[in-house]
């Protein structure tokens, strides 16, 4: 079998390999292609790896020797699976290999707010604010615990299910709203939407984004937060309206928000944000620990596997 991974530098930057691909055929592995250069590279390619890449109907058949296409993540948006089905070509996705992660980071982001451990640092090691201290001990803003406070997941899968986990160990209150489960796990509530926003002291996102949810966290929805609340988002970017976010943010009806996900990857310059007030944001680095993305390239390797053995897995299309 002739493979092709068209943008893998992201699974893999150099700490990882592709060894795993060798023994089903050829390997060629591109770091990035650009849209013009896809058919090309893939012009031979019975199985096709791709993360960001646009598969659009027209690309799909300009590929006459696709087999399979793989996508080394869990979002899989950016293939027209109506293409691919018309095919008979398979298309599969990654999903659960960064849970540990992505929960993690959670409350990296959550952390950063109510511990303010690099502001301190600034201060001590750059201002030498502490050398200069009459006390022995000093903090600048507020110091949140997190015991007592109320955590609402807007998705309650695995990566809300864990973080509902980890949120309990920090004693927090765990409420959620989820369109497809209905079964709670122990010491989690489900609750209306609005609701949801009205009484956590932090919103953190955990859904996929559908065409029903685009801008789910919108001027509206913000404006039912407490002034003291946080939004933490390490789901998907477009679920968030980000104008009114950062409106919300410089006018104080917001204590924080921290974003690992925007709604356009990479940014633009003059992305609102960047300036809003009491805002934190990281480059979509949430999943990339080296253990997630381990995992990940497993999993990649084993749904070719299946592919060949006749039993395809985690067939999305």
């Amino acid at each position: 079998m002739n493979i092709v991974a068209l943008d893998g530098y992201t699974l893999n930057p150099g700490d990882l390999n592709w060894d795993g691909f060798n023994a089903f055929g050829k390997v060629t592995v591109y770091d990035r292609s650009d849209a013009d250069e896809v058919v090309e590279r893939a012009q031979d390619a019975e199985i096709l790896l791709i993360s960001k890449i646009l598969m659009t109907e027209e690309v799909f058949a300009a590929l006459p020797k696709l087999q399979y296409l793989g996508v080394i993540a869990t979002g899989f948006n950016v293939v027209d699976l109506k293409a691919a089905r018309a095919r008979n070509i398979p298309v599969t996705n990654i999903p659960t290999y960064g849970t540990q992660s992505v929960a993690q980071a959670v409350f990296a982001h959550l952390l950063t707010f109510t511990n303010q451990i690099s502001h301190h640092d600034h201060t001590v090691r750059e201002e030498k604010k502490w050398t200069h201290c009459p006390d022995f001990c000093y903090w600048e803003g507020n110091l949140v615990e997190l015991d007592g406070l109320t955590l609402g997941l807007v998705g309650l899968g695995r990566i809300g299910g864990l973080t509902a986990q980890i949120a309990q160990a920090f004693g927090m209150n765990v409420i959620a709203y989820d369109v497809v489960q209905n079964n709670p796990p122990a010491g989690v509530t489900f609750t209306e939407l609005e609701d949801l926003f009205r009484r956590s002291d932090v919103v953190s996102l955990h859904c996929p984004l559908t065409a029903d949810n685009e801008g789910l966290i919108n001027a509206e929805r913000l404006a039912l937060m407490k002034p003291s609340a946080f939004l933490i988002n390490t789901s998907r970017g477009p679920l968030v309206d980000e104008k009114a976010l950062a409106d919300a943010l410089n006018n104080d009806r917001l204590a924080g928000a921290s974003l690992d996900v925007l709604a356009s990857e990479p940014p633009a310059e003059d992305h609102p944000l960047f300036t809003a007030k009491n805002c934190h944001i990281t480059p979509h680095m949430a999943w990339a620990t080296r253990s997630a993305r381990s995992r990940l390239m497993q999993t990649a390797v084993d749904n070719v596997q299946a592919f060949l053995d006749g039993k395809p897995q985690n067939v999305v299309n």
